[in-house]
């Protein structure tokens, strides 16, 4: 600690792009309080990984980015220079964000009395390793910190703790900048005219990463049983993922290629919202979706799935409808819905907006936040 300064180290691993994590840690990070706090961004980045992009959203920001590169995963090189990075820095918190990093805080915990301190945004792996091993190994891990953030009330009902271990565990929802994610109108028009749509076809909008946790499957499944009998619909999903050629290979066998389409990896978010008439969620897990929390900053109609703490963002029938998991003849129902009375599925999305302007403010989660690291520096004391 710097005089009444505390210094953070958000650490990070991840692959590629990254996900919703990523605009968590940066946004977050751009949205703090300079003169009460010095934060660092570190991600530790595969040196063979020739797509990953958060070293370029980082340097659009007024942040401090650092990388730390490792050879493969298991690399023990790491540790000298994460040591001395904290020690420049004069550390107090190192905030972990993964399985990995998690590990990490706690050893720095015991070589260098750093406070440990960790983001639960979800256990969704794809992997049997990740599923047997790396979760249940983070979430024992996790036992030893003095709190742990969870982004959802069901991630922290996962954690399977009872106090007085659960009370070290900390609520704090996702949030978005609603200054940076906001709706145009009349850029409506140009949009879609841009991704060839006309004034008479109702889109409908997913966006997630091509994997089977998103359940595109399924969406596309209940978009090819709509359209036979509204012939205006059209459905784009936006993200990239290793269900590519499976989800295109689906659309062309139930024969809605046509109207399907798969935008792949996308930075501009917030303006091909302007061309959706209506955003689906058909998550079968999700933390705390930062693509619900789009929707709702851009007003537009949300259908979703009562997953991780969708409900907790967008409140059933107030702010978007809410149907059952996995319940394809609910999902298109919900859908029926919006199409038919999209008078009132815009006043929910109105009222969503204004959640996101007050509870749901990047401002307000960062100052929660703040909050915590204030709290775990006079534990210290």
């Amino acid at each position: 600690m710097n005089g009444n300064r505390i210094s953070v180290l958000e650490l990070r691993s991840v692959r590629g792009t990254g996900g919703g994590p990523e605009k968590t840690i940066l946004l977050g990070t751009a949205l703090r309080q300079k003169d009460r706090f010095d934060v660092t961004v570190c991600y530790l980045r595969d040196q063979r990984d020739d797509v990953f992009g958060i070293d370029q959203r980082a340097g659009r920001l007024d942040i401090d980015y650092v990388e730390v590169r490792e050879k493969h995963s298991l690399d023990r090189g790491i540790w000298k220079p994460l040591r001395q990075l904290t020690a420049d820095r004069r550390i107090d918190i190192v905030h972990a964000h993964d399985y990995k990093t998690i590990l990490l805080a706690l050893m720095l915990k015991r070589s260098d009395r750093i406070i440990p301190l960790a983001t639960a945004h979800g256990w969704t792996g794809q992997t049997t390793r990740e599923r047997l091993l790396y979760y249940p190994g983070a979430k024992w891990l996790l036992r030893r910190f003095p709190c742990t953030i969870a982004v959802s009330a069901e991630i922290k009902d996962d954690l399977g703790w009872r106090p007085p271990l659960a009370d070290r565990v900390v609520v704090i929802l996702n949030a978005i900048d609603p200054q940076a994610f906001v709706r145009v109108p009349s850029k409506v028009a140009g949009i879609r005219q841009a991704l060839g749509y006309g004034p008479d076809e109702f889109v409908i909008g997913a966006v997630g990463r091509l994997e089977i946790q998103k359940r595109f499957d399924l969406l596309i499944g209940v978009f090819a049983d709509l359209v036979r009998t509204r012939p205006n619909l059209r459905l784009a999903i936006v993200g990239d993922g290793s269900l590519n050629r499976a989800l295109t290979s689906q659309a062309a066998a139930l024969g809605v290629s046509d109207r399907c389409r798969l935008l792949g990896h996308r930075d501009d978010i917030a303006d091909l919202h302007h061309a959706f008439d209506l955003f689906v969620q058909s998550s079968e897990y999700e933390g705390t979706s930062n693509a619900v929390l789009e929707a709702m900053a851009l007003e537009t109609p949300m259908v979703a799935t009562d997953v991780g703490g969708t409900r907790e963002l967008a409140w059933p029938d107030v702010h978007a409808l809410i149907v059952p998991n996995r319940d394809v003849a609910a999902l298109g129902r919900a859908i029926r819905s919006v199409v038919s009375d999209r008078k009132t599925a815009h006043a929910r999305a109105a009222a969503a907006r204004r959640r996101i302007e007050t509870e749901l403010s990047f401002e307000v989660r960062t100052r929660r936040l703040e909050a915590v690291y204030e709290n775990l520096m006079r534990q210290r004391a």
